[in-house]
This record gives structure tokens, C-alpha cells and sequence, in this order.
């Protein structure tokens, strides 16, 4: 693989990653014909997503064998072109937001991606989200394919979660090394099409299409609750079986309470956030793209 640049969408999760994808999808035979490789996963039926990026979990510790096929992965994935790669799992995954870790194989993620690539890392894009947003959202999800415990149950794990964004900014600030690593509020993400020119600044340019389906789109409480019902029996659900019921339950908008902050927990998320987009903004070598 020779040492041509790398641009990664690294989520974050629920921040519109799978348009972001199919934006990819739409747009790949633009992205090629101006010499760029694409690299993102097949997830949430994007129809020519093949990358699966398997990078450590937090437990991991013997990590050559893991970084040896990353690398073969990026190098078929480039065919020695500047690759373009989007992957909300770069950091890790949500399920340990239910234990108050905030992405904890992080580091260990990073390191393993930075090894693999032997040319720069032209540019890393983030978009972050209000932590009692992406927390909610984020269970919510978990509920629509995994049996949960009321959110009532976890919800003390949540507010004394161990970190947050300006400490994941600065891994993959200190470990990827990147060349420029923006960070997008959520509030000022735009649109798929807007945020892939700001990844990759020469497609700024160019007339990039936005896609015209809602992807991922998040179940209704009636239907969170109709499929834990159906969990809670021990019931074994294919993913066919389950988003039937997601789209059965779609139309009834009614709260069920199933997951959500007290007021003054909202409160008290909104003014972290805040304090931590300026903490970002602080930081050296991060650009932090204010919502207007």
C-alpha cells in the first residue's frame, strides 16, 4: 500500500452516520472518477457498503494479529488510492454507555488504526451530539435487537459516566495524528452531502447528491416496548422479524415513558455539553464547526 492520505468519518454514533454512508452510496461513482478509494460497512442495508472494521474491544490486549488485518483490510479497500473511510465504530460502541464508559477502547482503537495506515491521515471528522440525547437515542436503538433493563435502572450509570467528548477528541487527536481533525455539533452538521465536502475539501466542488431515504430511522416507544414484551419471554427475533414490528408500531407517536432524562438532568447534560464544546474549542489542532 503506498502512502497516500486517509480521510475518516468516525461517527459518532446517532449523529446520521448511515445517510452519511448512503451518501457514499450514491455519490461513489463521482468520489472514483476523482481517484478516491471508499471504504464504509454494509450496515442499515447500504447497498455497497463491504467494509467490517474489527478493531479491539476494551478487553483486547494482543493487538499485532488485530493490526496486521487491518491492514490488509485498508490495503484492499485503497488498491493504492487516497482511501475514504466512514465507521461510527472507530471508537468503540455504544453498549458501554449503559455502564458509564464513554467509548473505552478508544485508545486501543486508534492505535491499532493509526499502525495500520502507513501514509497520512489527511483529515478526521467528528460529529458529536447532547450527551442526554445520544445516551437516550442510543438505548433506544440497543432496545429495537437486545433485551434491556428499564432505563430507570441505568439511569445512575448514565450521569456518572466516566467521560466525554473532549477526551475522545483528544485520542483521536493524540493517537490518529491526523492533519486536521474537525468536530461537528450536531446542530451543524448539514446535510450528508455538505459534510462529505467538508471531509474531503477538493469534492466541494463538485455537485454531490444527497439521499432521498430516511435511513436508520428510530423505532416509536410502542414499538420498543412491543419488542421487549417479546424478549422478555425468551423469544428468539430475526432482524427481519423485528423490524417488521418497528414498522407495524410506526405510525403510533404516543410516549410510553420508555426512556428518557428528569428535567434537571436534562439541565445538567445541556450545561456539560455546552462546557465541553468550549473545552474543544480550546484545544490545540481541533477545528470546532459552530451551529450558525
Amino acid at each position: 500500500m503506498s502512502d497516500q492520505p486517509l480521510y475518516i468519518h468516525a461517527g459518532a454514533h446517532r449523529t446520521g452516520t448511515s445517510s452519511f454512508q448512503m451518501c457514499l452510496h450514491e455519490n461513489r461513482a463521482l468520489v472514483q472518477a476523482r481517484g478516491y478509494a471508499l471504504a464504509y460497512p454494509p450496515r442499515d442495508d447500504i447497498p455497497s457498503g463491504t467494509l467490517a472494521l474489527r478493531l479491539p474491544r476494551p478487553r483486547d490486549s494482543k493487538l499485532g494479529r488485530v493490526t496486521i488485518r487491518t491492514t490488509r483490510l485498508l490495503s484492499t479497500h485503497s488498491g493504492g488510492l487516497p482511501l475514504i473511510l466512514s465507521e461510527e465504530n472507530v471508537p468503540g460502541r455504544m453498549m458501554h454507555f449503559i455502564k458509564g464508559q464513554f467509548y473505552p477502547a478508544a485508545e486501543k482503537r486508534c492505535a491499532v488504526l493509526r499502525e495500520a495506515w502507513p501514509g497520512p491521515i489527511a483529515h478526521v471528522m467528528l460529529v458529536v451530539r447532547p450527551y442526554d440525547q445520544l445516551f437516550v437515542s442510543g438505548f433506544r436503538k440497543r432496545a429495537e435487537d437486545n433485551p434491556v433493563p428499564p432505563f430507570d435502572v441505568l439511569r445512575p450509570n448514565y450521569m456518572r459516566m466516566d467521560r466525554g467528548w473532549p477526551e475522545l477528541v483528544g485520542i483521536l487527536r493524540d493517537v490518529l495524528r491526523p492533519e486536521r481533525l474537525t468536530v461537528v455539533p450536531y446542530a451543524a452538521r448539514g446535510t450528508s452531502a455538505s459534510l462529505l465536502a467538508r471531509l474531503v475539501p477538493v469534492l466541494a466542488s463538485e455537485t454531490l447528491k444527497e439521499p432521498v431515504r430516511n435511513m436508520n430511522v428510530s423505532a416509536t416507544e410502542a414499538a420498543l416496548v412491543a419488542l421487549q414484551a417479546r424478549y422478555a419471554k425468551d423469544e428468539a427475533i430475526t432482524r427481519t422479524e423485528w423490524q417488521s414490528v418497528v414498522a407495524a408500531h410506526a405510525d403510533d407517536r404516543e410516549p410510553r415513558g420508555f426512556a428518557s432524562f428528569a428535567a434537571e438532568e436534562v439541565t445538567h447534560w445541556a450545561d456539560t455539553y455546552a462546557r465541553d464544546l468550549d473545552r474543544i474549542a480550546a484545544m490545540d489542532g481541533i477545528t470546532l464547526e459552530r451551529a450558525p
